[in-house]
């Protein structure tokens, strides 16, 4: 996809898989280091660590203006709408359409990334008529290559994306699904 990409919805609320996908609120923003400011998540993702209050407005206006553009969506993932348990983030960028995700750590192991991955994929497909989406995650993140798994993604034949973040090199190898 180009950058002339139209804008996201004002709105988004995502169903299935037993999730609501919704909307970042300025309610969420005092439970969004609890989700965030994890050494795991420090180390994992480009979420910028430590991840206080400040951090929280910040990612908060950053979502907002990152929809506007038509670049990307941020969404929290919860149950019922209710508390936001981690998020799934959707990116339009010239290498595809890539998701990306993270769940807070008092609510890993059930299942929550893979589903939201999988109802995001199913947007992304269904929606904006993506032909295939993609996870760029490094190997030896256990967690992540298990999501990806369980979210029906498989590595793709491509160059390993390379680079340095936080200070630490990074590998990340580029999982992909496509429509069905």
């Amino acid at each position: 996809m180009t950058s002339t990409n139209s804008s996201f919805p004002e709105q988004i609320e995502l169903k299935g898989e037993g999730l609501v996908l919704r909307d970042w609120t300025e309610a969420d923003l005092a439970a969004m280091p609890g989700l965030f400011d994890h050494p795991d998540i420090a180390y994992w993702t480009p979420i910028v660590s430590p991840f206080d209050d400040a951090a929280a407005r910040a990612r908060l206006d950053r979502d907002r203006k990152l929809r506007a553009e038509g670049t990307a969506i941020l969404l929290a993932i919860t149950v019922d709408g209710g508390a936001p348990l981690g998020e799934v983030m959707l990116r339009r960028a010239p290498e595809g359409t890539e998701i990306g995700y993270a769940v807070g750590p008092a609510h890993r192991g059930r299942g929550l990334a893979a589903r939201a991955v999988r109802v995001m994929s199913a947007y992304a497909f269904e929606q904006l008529g993506a032909e295939q989406v993609i996870l760029e995650l490094e190997a030896e993140n256990a967690a992540s290559v298990a999501v990806a798994t369980k979210a029906g993604f498989r590595v793709l034949d491509v160059p390993l994306i390379t680079g340095e973040e936080k200070g630490r090199p990074f590998r990340l190898q580029t999982w992909g699904r496509t429509r069905s």
